[in-house]
């Protein structure tokens, strides 16, 4: 995968490897654990996922995530961007890969406009897990959907920057199936497959048994690390960067030490990097609307899975009232005494 080493590394020239340990005979050792765990045979999520410690992944992702656990080498000026799936997490990507390479690219040539976030952003369980040799102190920014419960200590200790991002459980649901339905197993023809019931997906995610959940379980996981440590991990809520985007970015920038100039406010800068991100400009661009999906490997999809509406609450179109309330009694429950709620609030 190609990297911005003279872009990306904000000061870092070392080539030096993140990763060691990924010989046949690591591979084997983590298969045998893997053979071990809880697995789930429905096909709702395409993929059958296997439980560790209290979540639920796919394979690659999972082998990928051992691997991150025992040989990763995290720098103190790395970037790390977690969530959940279908929680804003392309969007999330992409403001964050812009804001750090303002000064790198022009409007006409940001790396944004010809690629994925995706690929400009890698996934760290998933880059690990396909090319773990070519994984280099040369890329600091990085996404992850593993739990804070089970990052390595490497990255705990090491004072690394977490932006985590979350959303309405309800909007996660619906955006997740329709999600899962644009995309088939390598080898299978779409054609074939049964239609994904959208009450079934429900009920596995209620259950917690969807990619990387139980959600409520994630989720809890970053709020509390928030709280302990607010100056090493920003916690955002997915509705209220939608409200106010232009204050989150701001703040996202001032968080991983690239705050924006009075001159660089003035010139708009903070704007067009806002347009330059929308979810309008980034699904109507080529690679975004047919170009492949490079990072799932065995998954077989189109770039344009990752675009549906990108709205609040387009879970009133898909769930009767009877599943939101269930829902919404769920979170209560999961949430009561956290301090956290579901409530857009300003400036929070």
């Amino acid at each position: 995968m190609e990297s911005y080493p003279s872009k990306m590394n904000h000061g870092t020239e070392s080539n030096e490897k993140r990763v060691d340990g990924a010989d046949p005979e690591t591979h084997n050792k983590y298969k045998e654990i893997i053979a071990t765990l809880p697995r789930s045979n429905r096909r709702n999520w395409i993929v059958d996922l296997y439980q560790y410690e209290g979540f639920w992944f796919p394979l690659r992702p999972l082998e990928g995530l051992l691997l991150v656990q025992d040989y990763f080498k995290p720098q103190p000026n790395d970037v790390i961007l977690s969530s959940l799936p279908k929680s804003g997490t392309t969007w999330l990507k992409a403001l964050t890969f812009a804001i750090l390479t303002r000064s790198s690219f022009g409007e006409s040539t940001n790396p944004l406009l010809s690629r994925s976030s995706h690929d400009c952003v890698p996934f760290l369980e998933l880059e690990i897990g396909s090319n773990p040799q070519n994984f280099s102190s040369n890329i600091s920014l990085v996404a992850t959907h593993i739990p804070y419960t089970s990052l390595p200590k490497s990255i705990i200790s090491s004072g690394c920057r977490i932006i985590y991002i979350f959303r309405d459980p309800k909007d996660v649901i619906v955006s997740l199936w329709h999600f899962s339905q644009k995309l088939s197993p390598e080898g299978v023809q779409t054609s074939t497959m049964e239609d994904l019931d959208l009450k079934e997906a429900f009920k596995l995610f209620c259950e917690g048994v969807s990619i990387a959940g139980p959600y409520w379980n994630h989720v809890l996981g970053y709020w509390r690390a928030s709280l302990e440590s607010p100056e090493r991990i920003l916690f955002i809520k997915y509705e209220n960067l939608k409200n106010e985007t232009i204050y989150y970015v701001k703040k996202m920038a001032e968080f991983i030490g690239h705050p924006f100039s009075l001159e660089e406010e003035v010139n708009g800068v903070v704007q067009n990097i806002i347009n330059l991100c929308s979810f309008k400009n980034l699904s109507s661009l080529e690679v975004n609307q047919s170009g492949p999906m490079q990072f799932l490997s065995g998954i077989v999809g189109e770039n344009n899975a990752f675009f549906r509406k990108g709205k609040v609450g387009d879970w009133k179109n898909y769930l009767t009232p009877e599943m939101a309330t269930r829902l919404d009694q769920i979170t209560e429950q999961k949430l009561s005494s956290s301090g956290l709620t579901l409530h857009v609030s300003v400036n929070a």
